[in-house]
């Protein structure tokens, strides 16, 4: 559905600045705004692209619309060159900012949209109903686009992208400006719809609606895609600890779990301590020697937002 073969794109850095109308030529070499990026979505699939501000994100998303044109690489939707208008004929786009006429109606802009896909009157109609209810947006239907807040904008414009059916969604931060009962509304229309065989590619920042939809997920970090895989190689990866909640600890107990030097917290006569995998079942013995009550055993997994935060470390002490 997506496929991105070296995608590339660079920009002329000016340092000092220099108008372009004066002599002198280009100082300072070029900016790399993506660096030889290779993906490739697959049919049906949620795809979750993440990335700091400023990481390439909307470059991308960009690029594989051909909005902008890649420095070199080439990019593919539908096994079709993006150069072919023919394309982006099944595709929904929902920009970061979506701006629309805002004397239009959600109504209107419904109908404007699916007049532009050649869609019939009475489907328009049909669709737009749909939509709105869908968007929770059918009682502010006739209201100018002007007085919806930032979060029904976001809204109509995801009921704008979807206005034709599209087989494949290219959703820039769909979820901006979305209160978390909008995020959910959100998230469950982005389930239904890979249910029914749509393939979904979206940016966020939100790492939480990334974990729970996504079957995919990119991390791409000054240009670079830093990884690649299923969300289960990041959640499933190998125990790094075990979090081990015990009750009934009194302070004489509690001397005695500080003498066994590991990283523990307590809260009244409850304790939570984290030990490696190795002394797990030394720690449990020892809970039993003193009749303590062990309530839980957790164990503790990479999280994608552990693995987020460790690529971008790892990108500012190598630079």
């Amino acid at each position: 559905m997506i496929k991105t073969i070296d995608l590339c794109k660079t920009y002329t850095k000016f340092n000092p600045p220099i108008p372009p109308f004066k002599k002198g030529g280009i100082k300072g070499g070029f900016v790399y705004a993506l660096k030889s990026l290779n993906l490739e979505i697959k049919k049906g699939e949620i795809f979750g692209f993440l990335g700091p501000n400023g990481a390439g994100k909307s470059t991308t998303i960009k690029l594989i619309l051909d909005i902008i044109r890649p420095t070199s690489g080439k990019a593919h939707l539908f096994n079709i060159d993006v150069a072919n208008p023919e394309s982006r004929k099944k595709v929904g786009y929902l920009p970061e900012n979506p701006s629309f006429y805002d004397y239009l109606t959600a109504e209107e802009l419904l109908w404007f949209a699916g007049r532009t896909h050649n869609i019939d009157g009475d489907s328009i109609a049909k669709k737009t109903g749909e939509l709105l209810e869908l968007l929770d947006l059918t009682e502010a239907k006739s209201t100018p686009l002007r007085k919806y807040s930032k979060g029904m904008v976001q809204r109509a414009g995801l009921a704008h992208a979807l206005i034709h059916d599209p087989d494949l969604l290219i959703l820039d931060e769909p979820s901006s400006g979305l209160d978390p009962i909008g995020r959910r509304k959100v998230a469950d229309l982005l389930l239904d719809l890979k249910n029914k065989g749509k393939t979904i590619f979206f940016s966020s920042h939100i790492l939480h609606d990334v974990e729970t939809i996504c079957d995919k997920v990119g991390i791409i970090v000054e240009g670079e895609l830093r990884f690649c895989g299923k969300i289960s190689e990041v959640l499933h990866q190998s125990v790094q600890g075990y979090e081990v909640l015990v009750q009934n600890v009194s302070d004489e107990n509690f001397k005695e779990i500080l003498d066994k030097e590991v990283n523990c917290h307590r809260e009244g006569d409850t304790v939570r301590l984290m030990v490696g995998e190795g002394d797990l079942w030394q720690l449990i013995e020892f809970i039993k020697s003193k009749n303590l009550s062990l309530f839980a055993v957790e164990p503790k997994r990479k999280t994608l937002e552990g693995l987020f935060l460790e690529l971008i470390k790892n990108s500012k002490s190598s630079s």
